[in-house]
């Protein structure tokens, strides 16, 4: 008999519907029903696309045994992390104070007033590695709770008051400068990797936020180093095992510390961040490397997250079943045996793929199979013979058993994904990329967004999901409105940003001018979760501040500027410090130290030199360069969609582009080549 997950949308929490554990979804009435029997409550966090989170499931969940024990002791909630970040980020915060470490699944005893008091991870069904058993664990905080009452109130008592003491304040730190820039490259060139690419030992993540600031620093400041860094993990990161090298896309991190073997989940936001920084490595360098993996994972998206509403799901999963065992294993999908090659290409082209791929007979993954990679030393082969060679195999992939998919929409990810889909779109000259990335804001604005102009997190099918926004929502989705609004010439992406920053002062922000990552209003956890630092995605906070930056290069609002600037001042304690955990903020203090620029491009839009000079702006290197374009905007405001068109006058009735910052305009011109001198690499 179904539990009462039965009737939510997240396909995390409907995995556990048939378990035979009496699940609650987290809510009041979940913790009323502990102190109405007076237990204790065990949460449960997981996502879709975690492998680990599906064998404790297997193990433990669907065990009749455990189930019962569970289900007579504890009230037992299940949360998807990804439908409630609030509630994850505070108790893993109390997980990593308590343990060290963190994880998922993750598994947390309550009291009934939400107060934890014993943590953990993934638990085995036996005792194994030195960790106890789910059902130990179980059986140990039962005693505790029955035998020893005053100890569990008091620790959980201590645990929420520490949490409490670790307020943030940064807003008296001011706004980071060159020098704190300079020491955050510093700190990076100590850590990285320069035999393997990318930062520290294994696992090894895709450090999206840090490469965007490389490239950025580069185009500030014309630092080789930092350019270096960046061309050369994505080059190493493109030729691994973490990148599909048949359909395109990446997984979520590597084992080990040469990119070899991922951890097969594909999760929507590294393929959004990095579709976008291989598109700006490209822009800075021409690389036809970047260029490639910034199209096949823009393809990948479209062709394998894309929903029937025009939105991208959220992930696909790790595991999927073998077609020969028929067990249901981590990278069955992906992985080759040099036999397999040869089935389906025949024995020439068979060998030269496995040579190509790096293929071996011992297998670089289990059981003797490989991941694909495209080593450097490899054979040369002709583009076209390889092409044919990797069509054939996708096509033989294809019939496998495929990887299930999360299939609920987040915003926050959605937005990245808008912002890296209109990019490349532009960039490329591939209007259809463009199209899907404003079928997708579509989505968000008409399901995901209220009357108020309040963010939901989650819709599935078209449905709208319970659980309100958070800061990076407001963020990320503001961010996409805004790369939207400069590709398009829409002005009505703007005006929806402006919506989003300006509920992210009223809603988010601090009197000191910190950001909180839920609203004023939002439901009132143990403590109000509030980490300026990323994760796998940017985080809220300073998300929010580069969409505050931005959307005052486009209005010349003081307010915003001077929310992003206060909010920035974590990034002037935290930069120089552990740069690798701050790498979005760097990214925006490098706009912020640039301007950002202001691009205002102006003409009719019949003449094909308008698109050529809005291309070129596009183009340009500047960090955090703002672009509108369309018809000239007279000084009463009329006539133009966006504030920056505002007295811009055509020369010599030609298309005409203005570059502005800091409250000066360079030159005005007609010309493509001028107008990239200006928008291009500043050397110091």
């Amino acid at each position: 008999m179904p539990n009462r997950l039965a009737n939510e949308t997240s396909p995390y929490l409907l995995q556990h519907a048939d378990n035979p554990v009496d699940w609650w979804p987290w809510s009041p009435e979940a913790f009323a029903e502990a102190r109405e029997r007076g237990v204790p409550v065990l949460l449960s966090v997981g996502y879709s696309s975690c492998h680990w989170c599906h064998v404790m499931a297997h193990e433990s969940f669907e065990d009749e045994l455990a189930a019962a024990y569970m289900n007579e002791h504890f009230v037992n909630i299940k949360v998807d992390r990804e439908e409630r970040p609030d509630v994850d980020a505070v108790y893993m915060e109390a997980v990593q104070a308590a343990t060290g470490q963190g994880g998922w699944p993750m598994t947390v005893f309550l009291t009934a007033d939400a107060e934890p008091f014993y943590f953990g991870t993934y638990f085995p069904p036996e005792p194994r590695h030195g960790m106890p058993s789910f059902m130990q664990v179980l059986e140990g905080v039962r005693t505790a709770w029955v035998g020893r009452p005053e100890e569990v109130a008091e620790v959980a008592q201590r645990i929420v008051r520490d949490l409490a003491g670790r307020e943030l304040d940064y807003g008296k730190a001011g706004t980071p400068g060159p020098e704190e820039l300079a020491q955050a490259l510093l700190g990076l060139t100590r850590e990285y990797d320069a035999v393997r690419g990318g930062f520290g030992g294994a696992p090894k993540f895709p450090p999206s936020m840090v490469l965007e600031f490389l490239l950025r620093h580069h185009a500030r400041t014309g630092a080789e180093g930092a350019l270096q860094m960046a061309a050369d993990t994505c080059e190493a990161m493109a030729r691994g095992g973490i990148y599909d090298q048949l359909g395109g896309g990446f997984a979520r991190y590597s084992v080990d510390r040469e990119w070899v073997v991922p951890h097969f989940e594909k999760m929507l936001y590294d393929n959004a961040l990095l579709c976008r920084v291989y598109a700006h490595l490209w822009r800075a360098t021409g690389s036809d490397l970047a260029r490639r993996v910034a199209l096949e994972t823009a393809d990948f998206m479209v062709r394998e997250l894309r929903t029937d509403q025009g939105g991208f799901a959220s992930a696909l999963d790790a595991d999927s079943e073998d077609p020969v065992s028929g067990a249901h294993v981590e990278g069955a999908y992906y992985a080759w045996t040099p036999a397999q090659l040869r089935e389906v290409l025949g024995e020439d082209d068979g060998d030269l793929a496995a040579a190509c791929f790096g293929v071996t007979e011992e297998g670089t993954f289990e059981h003797g199979k490989s991941v694909l990679q495209l080593p450097q030393d490899g054979p040369v082969v002709e583009a076209g013979r390889l092409a044919a060679i990797k069509e054939q195999l996708l096509a033989e992939r294809g019939g496998r058993p495929a990887p299930g998919r999360d299939d609920k929409i987040v915003a926050a990810w959605n937005g990245l994904a808008i912002a890296a889909l209109a990019e490349c779109g532009a960039y490329f000259e591939r209007p259809d990329l463009v199209e899907r990335a404003t079928e997708a804001a579509d989505l968000l604005v008409r399901v995901h967004m209220d009357g108020k102009a309040r963010l939901a997190r989650t819709s599935k099918d078209g449905q709208v999901g319970p659980n309100a926004g958070v800061l990076e929502d407001y963020g990320d989705v503001a961010e996409g409105f805004l790369a939207l609004a400069s590709v398009t010439g829409e002005g009505v992406w703007l005006e929806f940003a402006g919506f989003l920053v300006d509920l992210v002062l009223d809603q988010f922000t601090a009197e000191d001018g910190s950001l909180y990552d839920t609203a004023h209003d939002a439901e009132r956890l143990i403590r109000r979760p509030q980490d300026p630092t990323d994760t796998a995605a940017p985080s809220g906070w300073t998300a929010a501040a580069g969409a505050l930056l931005s959307y005052a290069a486009h209005t010349g609002s003081q307010a915003h500027r001077t929310a992003a600037e206060r909010a920035l001042g974590v990034v002037h304690a935290l930069g120089p410090r552990v740069p690798r955990f701050i790498g979005h903020g760097l990214s925006v203090a490098e706009a912020l130290l640039d301007g950002p620029r202001e691009v205002a491009v102006v003409g009719h839009p019949e003449d094909p030199s308008l698109a050529e000079l809005h291309r070129t702006a596009l183009l340009g290197t500047a960090p955090g360069a703002v672009v509108a374009v369309g018809l000239p905007r007279a000084a009463d405001g009329s006539g133009g969609e966006f504030p920056l068109l505002a007295e811009r006058t055509l020369v010599r009735d030609l298309p005409t582009a203005y570059v502005c910052r800091h409250f000066v305009c360079a030159r005005p011109t007609t010309e493509a080549v001028e107008l990239a001198e200006q928008l291009g690499t500043v050397r110091p």
